[in-house]
């Protein structure tokens, strides 16, 4: 007999509510959650196909250990005991930044991977750090702290009311959103139009997005701080600068000005292929418009300034008067949000607290580069240990990395690794241990990240929609047993890692003059809490500390874990609100509109006025029906418009003698690959374009239906030497490469 059941979708940032149907233990269907506080029933092909995703027959039904050199099926508990013994040796013998630890990106995407990755990094110690941040998202956090003081204070779109919306390097009709948590994206655009608002897409692809447009610009890629430089340029030039209700909370302006003025739209159209009068009038509409927004995603990040581009991004809001105002971009605030201090100075947001081993590249928000972890794993210097231990939580770097032949080389030669991995994958298969969640419907979810970034303040929470079947474990107690044992406290009670998290947390609340616990006995605070586990009690206990909470009584009516089960499609707690000037943690306690750091990288985007790449250059692109390299192995979601092809422009097609769906060779820096061309005028003269998560070829891996037909890597065409400097992260768009036909072969695209 079958049910149904609740689950939040975790299978992108759209965070959309859905409603499962079970027949005994298995998932057998899922649709959109009308009854949804957020997504209200919107639901894509994901989320549709959640039940192929979550019985895919290849994820490990149990953990496996290398014996003789062999992964073979084990017990739990003799995977922590090889843990145990393959972590603290190393640990003892060559101190904690020998282990690294590398984290994926579905780690935002599970209860697990946010309450616990950061317990290990503190019990560890370790300062070799690596995520999913740095080929992504990194230059946006560095430009938020540098701005705002805090690196995860991110304004996003207010979709619902902006009369004007201007993405750069976005592609939300295939993404869903990116930093932008917003259930029906391409909804929320289309709205937009329909209440007369203006959509403006700059990008050098004719995505699907950019067919929805109103003005779309086929930038050069990697020229996007170029462009918004001069846009800024012109908002001073004309007079156009309307602070508003900022202007008390903004420091730097006539520096800024001064900063930016050899940015003319002139002295960068040679760069951007963009003329002058279009840059003057994508800054004349901004200005003029009663609200707007500007919102840029991957393809402004992944680039040589990715960092100033994300920096800029919110320079035209601030200077437009839209930043922290409804219709323009908003600081939301998640319920778990730590409780508000009063606004005032902070600490400030620093850069390059410590350096990687071997290139010396700086830290960034407590991360070292991505594409440094190879280099740190197989060179010897002088200066400490390389890496000779690797935790791996939710991570292929070996797909998602730069060179990822050499990281696969290097993962070989490590003392242990352990992987915590649904599949044996390209990463995976090279860890001593193996350590499989299980399927998403066994889990509990709250998105302690997405809801940071969502375009709409609202809370929710769902419970396991099927139990764990005999012999699994919860992903929340596979990483606290992973605490422990990489801690040197293998076989103490995992209960214990959450009853420490709790203690402190509480001990500090009550020392805080703002907190409403303050004063109070932290002992008599945990007896209140609620819930059927540690996470449970985790979360209530963050709803009772956070800006909608209780306060542990204090406030009544507020949120804690009860409530929020008592509503079971969520909590709606409004649209986003102003907030300046409490999220602001910067020394000066205001926007500083000009940090140092910025300053300083300004005359390297000076010289690029003057750099124009001769030749092909890459860009990446995504597709609506997969996650980076997660979702390759489920038929329902490979195949048709979901394929591993270069995209070629006619006229470069025809001057290189390229056939359409015949093979050609890609070659960069770091290598080359062969794939099927797809001749379109989707993508601008000069542009090529590979999606990026592919390459599911090589040996030892279970992925049966990625190996049917698994593309090529496109990260293998870099060598990882082309990095933003100020944030780290790696440059994947507007990269030089040779394109060549493989000649005597045809490849068909069916």
């Amino acid at each position: 007999m079958s049910r149904t059941a609740l689950r939040i979708c975790p299978l992108c940032e759209a965070t959309c509510g859905l409603t499962l149907t079970i027949e005994g233990t298995r998932v057998t269907g899922a649709r959109g959650d009308r009854d949804d506080v957020f997504s209200q029933g919107f639901i894509c092909p994901k989320g549709a196909s959640f039940a192929a995703v979550d019985g895919d027959p290849d994820r490990l039904p149990g953990p496996l250990v290398r014996k003789d050199g062999e992964l073979r099926e084990a017990t739990w508990q003799e995977a922590f005991d090889a843990v145990a013994a393959g972590i603290r040796p190393v640990v003892e013998r060559y101190g904690a930044n020998s282990v690294g630890v590398v984290l994926g990106n579905p780690n935002v995407h599970t209860m697990a991977g946010a309450l616990y990755p950061p317990v290990l990094l503190g019990a560890l110690g370790t300062r070799s750090v690596f995520t999913a941040s740095t080929v992504d998202q990194m230059p946006k956090h560095v430009s938020s702290g540098l701005l705002y003081g805090d690196a995860n204070a991110i304004p996003v779109p207010d979709l619902d009311r902006t009369d004007h919306l201007l993405l750069i390097g976005a592609n939300p009709l295939e993404s869903n959103g990116s930093l932008c948590t917003a259930p029906d994206f391409p909804g929320k655009l289309k709205a937009l139009k329909a209440r007369g608002g203006t959509l403006t897409v700059i990008d050098p692809r004719r995505t699907r997005t950019a067919k929805l447009a109103d003005r779309h610009i086929a930038i050069r890629p990697g020229t996007d701080a170029l462009l918004l430089a001069a846009m800024a340029r012109v908002l001073f030039e004309e007079d156009l600068v309307a602070l508003g209700d900022l202007a008390s909370h903004v420091e730097a302006l006539p520096e800024l000005r001064e900063a930016i003025g050899d940015f003319t739209p002139e002295a960068v159209a040679g760069a951007c292929d963009v003329e002058p009068d279009v840059t003057r009038a994508l800054a004349r509409e901004l200005a003029a418009a009663p609200t707007a927004a500007v919102y840029g995603r991957i393809g402004s990040c992944t680039v040589p300034h990715g960092t100033l581009a994300s920096w800029l991004v919110d320079v035209l809001n601030i200077l437009t008067g839209n930043l922290d105002r409804p219709g323009g971009v908003l600081f939301p605030q998640a319920a778990t949000d730590r409780t508000p201090r009063p606004a005032g100075p902070g600490r400030g947001f620093t850069l390059g607290r410590w350096r990687s081993r071997v290139s010396k590249h700086p830290e960034a928000k407590g991360e070292l580069p991505l594409s440094a972890l190879a280099e740190e794993i197989d060179t010897a210097t002088e200066e400490g240990e390389p890496i000779r231990a690797l935790i791996a939580i939710a991570a292929n770097p070996v797909l998602s990395a730069p060179d990822g032949d050499r990281l696969d080389k290097a993962l070989d030669s490590l003392d242990f690794m352990v992987s915590v991995d649904p599949y044996l994958n390209e990463t995976s298969r090279h860890a001593h241990v193996v350590l499989p969640p299980p399927p998403p419907s066994r889990s509990a979810h709250h998105d302690f990240a997405f809801n940071t970034l969502s375009v709409r303040n609202q809370v929710r929470y769902t419970r396991p929609a099927v139990p764990l079947e005999p012999g699994r474990m919860a992903e929340t107690e596979i990483l606290a047993r992973l605490v422990l044992a990489a801690s040197g406290m293998h076989g103490a009670d995992p209960g214990a890692v959450d009853a420490t998290v709790i203690d402190q947390t509480l001990g500090k609340a009550v020392n805080e003059a703002h907190s409403p616990v303050h004063g109070r006995e932290p002992r008599d605070l945990a007896a209140q809490l609620t819930g059927d586990n540690g996470p449970e009690r985790r979360l209530d206990m963050m709803l009772r500390l956070g800006p909608y909470g209780d306060g542990f009584g204090v406030r009544p009516d507020g949120l804690t874990l009860e409530k929020l089960l008592a509503h079971p499609h969520g909590v709606d707690l409004g649209p986003l609100r102003p907030r300046l000037p409490q999220p602001l943690k910067t020394a000066s306690g205001r926007v500083e509109l000009l940090p140092r750091p910025i300053a300083g990288d300004l005359p390297r985007l000076r010289r690029a006025m003057e750099e124009r790449a001769d030749g092909l250059v890459l860009v990446g692109r995504r597709h609506l029906r997969s996650n980076n390299s997660w979702m390759h192995n489920v038929p329902a979601l490979t195949g048709g418009t979901n394929r591993c092809t270069l995209h070629i422009h006619p006229e470069d097609a025809e001057r290189l003698g390229v056939r359409s769906a015949a093979p050609v060779r890609i070659k960069g820096a770091g290598g080359e690959v062969t794939a099927p061309a797809e001749i379109t005028d989707a993508v601008r003269p000069g542009v090529v374009s590979l999606p990026h998560g592919w390459g599911h070829d090589r040996p030892g891996t279970r992925l049966t239906h990625a190996a049917t037909d698994p593309g090529v890597n496109v990260n293998q065409l870099l060598d990882g030497s082309l990095l933003d400097p100020l944030s780290g992260n790696a440059v994947l768009n507007g990269v030089p490469v040779e394109v060549a036909p493989v000649p005597g072969k045809l490849t068909a695209l069916t």
